[in-house]
């Protein structure tokens, strides 16, 4: 299990960088108390791959396990990544004032005592943080991006799902694509009688469009321009690279050549989905 342990202090963005976790496919739990870490590790390991476990001053006496709790992480040789959040005390004095939430430290409202309390109570666990950002002049949007560059900082190539997606223009574009190639170039066995009612999932269809040349050629030249990008698109911090095939209706060519396509980088080793939407 890949484990990413985000702490850090109040106000610093913890609530954002755990819907950033969501959205990378981690499972998230928020507020854990540090000695109940084994625990959850213990039951999830056959079920989770990846974890985000966000542990604060929030925990009160509890959080003082925290250290105990990477320590032993460490003894057990465990994939893990602590994660810490800061920003300037003037920026975390506004954030208090904007959400007028009372800070976890001090219930008396006195938010200059209660950050720098909670600054000295964490020094340890920043100390021995992997990774420090200071959110004081980021967007949202600029810390998933740091996020995603941490979490996908040792990804393989074969480790980056390819979701390969038929379509046919007909019926709209496929918007979530990063790659959209069109495949109308290539003969239609929907004017075939025989073929008319398949799809490009009959062994008759793929044979069918597989045997031209211009075919063979497009996904050659798919399966370059993918083993090119693929390093990039980890290095950018992508999730997934989603790859639209379309033809006409989406029932016959972009079928038969996602198929085609999916074989070939699944030979590889790649992480490949397949799904025809307009089938």
């Amino acid at each position: 299990m890949k484990i990413i342990i985000i702490t850090g202090l109040s106000g610093a963005g913890k609530t954002k960088a755990v819907d950033c976790m969501e959205d990378l496919g981690y499972y998230c739990i928020d507020n854990l108390p540090p000695k109940l870490m084994q625990n959850f590790l213990s039951l999830g390991s056959d079920n989770i791959e990846k974890a985000a476990l966000v542990m604060d001053i929030r925990g009160g006496d509890f959080f003082s396990d925290l250290i105990q709790g990477i320590e032993d992480l460490e003894k057990d040789g465990l994939n893990y990544k602590v994660i810490f959040l800061e920003a300037s005390d003037e920026v975390l004095v506004r954030r208090f004032k904007e959400s007028r939430r009372i800070h976890p430290v001090t219930k008396d409202g006195n938010l200059g005592y209660g950050i720098k309390l909670e600054r000295e109570k964490l020094l340890k666990i920043r100390e021995i943080a992997d990774y420090i950002i200071d959110t004081s002049h980021i967007q949202e949007s600029e810390l998933k991006e740091e996020l995603k560059k941490i979490v996908n900082e040792h990804q393989d190539i074969e480790s980056l799902p390819i979701n390969l997606v038929s379509f046919g223009f007909k019926h709209g574009i496929l918007l979530e694509a990063d790659l959209v190639f069109d495949v109308r170039f290539i003969p239609n066995p929907f004017y075939l009688a025989s073929m008319k009612k398949l799809t490009g999932n009959n062994k008759k269809v793929r044979d069918y469009v597989m045997k031209w040349e211009e075919s063979t050629v497009f996904i050659d030249k798919v399966k370059d321009l993918v083993d090119f990008l693929m390093p990039y698109y980890i290095k950018e911090g992508k999730s997934q690279l989603v790859i639209g095939i379309g033809c006409t209706g989406g029932h016959h060519r972009s079928v038969a050549l996602a198929n085609e396509l999916a074989e070939i980088l699944m030979k590889e080793g790649k992480h490949i989905i397949v799904n025809h939407r307009d089938l």
